[in-house]
């Protein structure tokens, strides 16, 4: 057990720990982390998101961040290592100030109401960004991670795929080891990694293709506490053959229906394989969920599980689908869709951990930008945004007649940090570039940012150099109320328990289509209720 002081400056203590690790992987000049986990595994990478999300630590606090780290890539899907360092400096500023003799109390108080100031000023200064501006924020967030020419290919890739689908939930990243970054590309439609047809004579490559989309088993679904017996050998022979004829009859109907292209979410039986390339249709199983629901928006089918609503209505329309060959494996084209809303972006790299950094940034890049464009909301980059802040909440604590003018004023001390830290990054000295930022923003050039690619200042919104308003809302939320939570901490207390094991749960039954018989035939029209 921790109380009072201790716990509070251990708790101090753990989330700055944190802070400093993720510190030095802010901006494009950033180092990476080498993670390696107890099977050996390693990943490389200056994400603050992937490092939290690998690294394994049993103090609560850094629990904590961990979990403010997650909101963080929910909200907004990107600003983790910024939420988590400003987090860090805020509760290094708190501990100065408790050295003074500023109780606990105080510093939260003042912290919250400076956290409040901050988003209105973030309001003000936050402005309309245009599509230009939307690849130059892509780029900004790419640079210095990839190469140039490989930044400004993922950013235009980036943009268009947000221009067409507009959300992120319509946009599919997938990866495929082997190739270049540059080899990276956007596919108007849905693709799917490892998508193949079932069997081999079914045609690899339909136009004009009539989609139909199925979310159970494509199978006879077998009796449960059955006891079945036969006596006549003829019923036997019957018997044996009843799957056989259920699966004709059903692929008959969807024949009929037009479609010449299946997509299962889960198995299809090895007979109805045979029947649906006798038939000329395609057929791919194991779609995913998420998959399928991008294909329903794409296509505009509906998806289905019962024969009966089997009919044209229910079908969608793609102009092509095609079955490729990347390397040795499958991946599969659903192109020139009857709503163009969904767009996918197939990622390379010569390695499968740079092609899975790459898919992770594309990822975040993604998530903002769709964010951006829907709230038409962008604020300067380059740690301009900050300084500004600071400047104006430096202004705002002397209207403050109270001791929490001190914590006001430490809480813009702290903001500063996101550009001292990409000052230092970059390999120069941070006084020197901090007392020219403070000097251009003092004169009412609030764009002034540090361009860290070249190491020099620059007009953020000139140069490209803009964030998603968003982000830093999300950031200031997060670093506030974390940093004043840990700050309420006066105790620790462990409780020990005794784990018991969840029981193991049933293991249920797939879902399957149903095709029941009535007196050894077919019954179908209890097929069409059950498919």
């Amino acid at each position: 057990m921790y109380s009072g002081q201790d716990a509070l400056r251990s708790n101090i203590l753990a989330a700055r720990v944190i802070a400093e690790t993720l510190k030095t992987a802010l901006g494009p000049k950033g180092m990476d982390k080498l993670l390696v986990d107890a099977s050996k595994d390693i990943a490389v990478t200056d994400s603050g998101y992937t490092i939290l999300s690998l690294i394994r630590t049993k103090h609560p606090v850094a629990k904590m961040l961990i979990e403010a780290a997650n909101v963080q890539k929910k909200e907004v899907g990107d600003g983790t290592t910024t939420a988590v360092v400003l987090t860090g400096e805020l509760l290094k500023y708190a501990e100065k100030l408790m050295d003074s003799g500023l109780h606990p109390a105080t510093i939260i108080r003042g912290y919250m109401w400076a956290g409040e100031k901050a988003l209105e000023f973030l309001e003000e200064l936050a402005f309309p960004a245009s599509k230009r501006e939307l690849f130059n924020l892509a780029e900004g967030i790419l640079r210095g991670k990839v190469g140039s020419s490989e930044a400004g290919h993922l950013s235009r890739i980036a943009v268009e795929a947000v221009e067409i689908a507009g959300d992120e939930k319509n946009i599919k990243i997938e990866y495929r080891p082997g190739g270049k970054v540059l080899d990276s590309s956007l596919i108007r439609g849905v693709v799917i990694d490892l998508g193949k047809r079932v069997h081999p004579d079914m045609p690899k490559k339909i136009s004009g293709a009539r989609v139909l989309l199925i979310d159970k088993e494509f199978d006879v679904r077998n009796p449960r506490n059955a006891k079945i017996e036969i006596y006549d050998p003829e019923k036997m022979r019957a018997f044996s053959q009843y799957k056989d004829k259920v699966m004709r009859v059903a692929v008959e109907m969807i024949a009929r229906a037009g479609a010449n292209v299946v997509f299962c979410q889960k198995n299809i039986a090895d007979i109805a394989m045979y029947y649906l390339s006798k038939a000329g249709i395609m057929g791919v199983r194991d779609v995913e969920r998420e998959t399928l629901k991008l294909l329903q928006k794409a296509t505009g089918a509906r998806i289905v599980g019962n024969i009966n609503e089997v009919s044209p209505s229910v079908l969608g329309y793609a102009g092509l689908v095609e079955e490729s060959k990347i390397g040795l494996e499958e991946i599969m084209y659903i192109t020139e869709c009857k709503e163009n809303n969904t767009a996918s972006i197939l990622v390379r790299g010569g390695s499968e951990n740079v092609a899975m950094e790459v898919k992770r940034r594309m990822e975040n890049l993604i998530s903002v930008l769709s964010r951006v464009k829907k709230e038409n909301s962008a604020v300067a980059g380059g740690g301009a945004i900050e300084l500004e802040l600071a400047k104006k909440l430096r202004d705002y604590a002397t209207s403050v007649s109270s001791r929490e003018q001190l914590a006001i004023s430490s809480y813009a001390e702290a903001l500063e940090v996101i550009p001292k830290a990409l000052v230092y990054n970059s390999g120069l000295d941070p006084i020197d570039m901090m007392v020219k930022l403070r000097s251009e923003h003092a004169k009412g050039n609030t764009m002034t940012a540090f361009e860290a690619i070249n190491g020099r200042l620059e007009d953020a919104r000139a140069c490209g150099l803009i964030e998603y308003a968003g982000t830093k809302k999300q950031v200031l939320k997060s670093a506030t109320s974390l940093a004043c939570a840990i700050l309420r901490i006066d105790e620790v207390l462990i409780k020990s328990r005794k784990e018991v094991p969840p029981a193991k749960p049933e293991a249920a039954p797939p879902e399957v289509l149903d095709f029941p018989a009535k007196e050894g035939k077919i019954d179908l029209g209890a097929m069409r209720g059950r498919l």
